[in-house]
């Protein structure tokens, strides 16, 4: 059974009044902090687009099949190869996203000047919530993840996003999760007509330099 997870997200502030927001969720047992020092990377390079409010949800605790169980920050469950995705789990954290722009919104941050993003488990989520949201975001941004309830998404997309600028990066030695399966979603989306801009890098299931800088560059323009 899934435990509530209590801790607030984190929020960073490049500046007063910020003028867009950058949703960005963590991935399988990490916590909202883990992409905290993103920012300071991305400072400069995001100076020009004005004041940013970067938001680090936390995913709630739970137990994790594919860990035996675990107990872990986790934005839905993983049960393993060949076997079905927690669809209910996926809603559930899509619905706490859903909550967090709408506050986004009643802050003074219009929906056309925020991103959501996310890595890994993340990534997936960002996917997931941004293709279905109902106002038009600026941008979706998905690292090292895949595409979740992949033979869903025609039918749940919502007409708001369909043409809203997506970015996909991910890592060519990923064991993780493998690159085909990144690609896989990738050519689901071009095959549904999303704009999507692909990356690759010689890495893990991680994060590098490079990426972090076309990521700044991918917001100065959806952002600019």
């Amino acid at each position: 059974m899934t435990t509530a997870n209590e801790r607030p997200p984190i929020e960073i502030e490049t500046g007063p009044n910020p003028r867009a927001t950058v949703l960005l969720m963590h991935g399988l047992g990490a916590d909202g902090s883990d992409f905290v020092p993103i920012v300071q990377e991305m400072k400069p390079a995001l100076a020009a687009i004005g004041p940013v409010r970067f938001v680090f949800p936390n995913a709630p605790v739970q137990p994790v099949t594919i860990n035996g169980g675990y107990v872990m920050p986790a934005w839905y469950d993983i049960l393993g190869p060949g076997r079905p995705e927690d669809a209910a789990g996926l809603r559930r954290s899509q619905a706490t996203l859903e909550g967090l722009l709408v506050r986004e919104r009643e802050r003074g941050i219009a929906s056309e000047r925020t991103v959501i993003a996310g890595f890994s488990q993340g990534c997936a989520m960002a996917l997931l919530t941004g293709l279905r949201h109902a106002h038009p975001l600026a941008g979706i941004v998905g690292l090292s993840g895949y595409l979740p309830l992949a033979e869903l998404t025609e039918a749940e997309r919502h007409p708001a996003n369909l043409r809203t600028p997506i970015f996909l990066a991910h890592g060519s030695r990923d064991n993780v999760v493998v690159p085909a399966r990144a690609e896989h979603g990738r050519d689901t989306l071009q095959r549904l007509g999303h704009p999507v801009e692909w990356h690759s890098y010689p890495m893990d299931h991680s994060v590098c330099m490079e990426e972090i800088g076309d990521i700044a560059a991918f917001l100065q323009r959806v952002l600019g």
